[in-house]
């Protein structure tokens, strides 16, 4: 009886490796479907901070006139005066309305200088002084880019519209912004 129950436990061990293989197989496609749809399975890092980035929050209205006071266009602005709103700016946006722009408040005039590193869309970089007054505007900048645009002279705002939006409103040096 001794000899029939060894053959009986070995024939279960061929069976046994034949499952072991079949498991790992199964393992190994689980691993790479997490692997390949992680970011399905789990929303985390870098696609919550783009969802919450993509879209506009209108903060206020804001208005640029000629040196005559005469109106040129409105349109609505969110408005970036934290270091973290003015660090993260128009990244990672995919798209921004014509009648829509991002105003950069700073706390003090000086030499601006900004890049569009991770920005997506082309814009218009229009600088003002702490008078509002239009000192330097930088026309369709480079998507994606490390190039720096800078300030001709010291300001206290920028306005990011999108490209060719100073081109289409006339919008000049010396123009004047108001906002509420």
């Amino acid at each position: 009886m001794a000899k029939q129950q060894t053959k009986k436990t070995l024939q279960p061990q061929k069976s046994t490796s034949r499952h072991w293989k079949t498991a790992g197989v199964a393992i190994l496609l689980i691993l790479l479907g997490v692997f390949f749809l992680k970011d399905v399975f789990f929303q985390t890092g870098k696609k919550e901070v783009e969802t919450t980035i993509y879209r506009f929050k209108k903060e206020g209205e804001l208005i640029l006139v000629d040196s005559l006071g005469n109106k040129k266009i409105g349109i609505d602005i969110e408005i970036a005066d934290t270091e973290y709103e003015q660090a993260l700016g128009l990244m990672y946006r995919t798209s921004m309305e014509e009648m829509q722009g991002m105003l950069f408040i700073f706390p003090a005039e000086e030499i601006r200088s900004f890049w569009m590193m991770n920005t997506l869309i082309s814009l218009d970089m229009i600088f003002l002084d702490a008078n509002r007054k239009i000192v330097t505007i930088h026309r369709n900048t480079a998507t994606q880019s490390e190039q720096s645009y800078r300030s001709n002279k010291p300001a206290k705002y920028v306005l990011e519209v999108v490209a060719g939006f100073s081109d289409k409103y006339g919008i000049g040096v010396g123009d004047l912004m108001s906002y509420k």
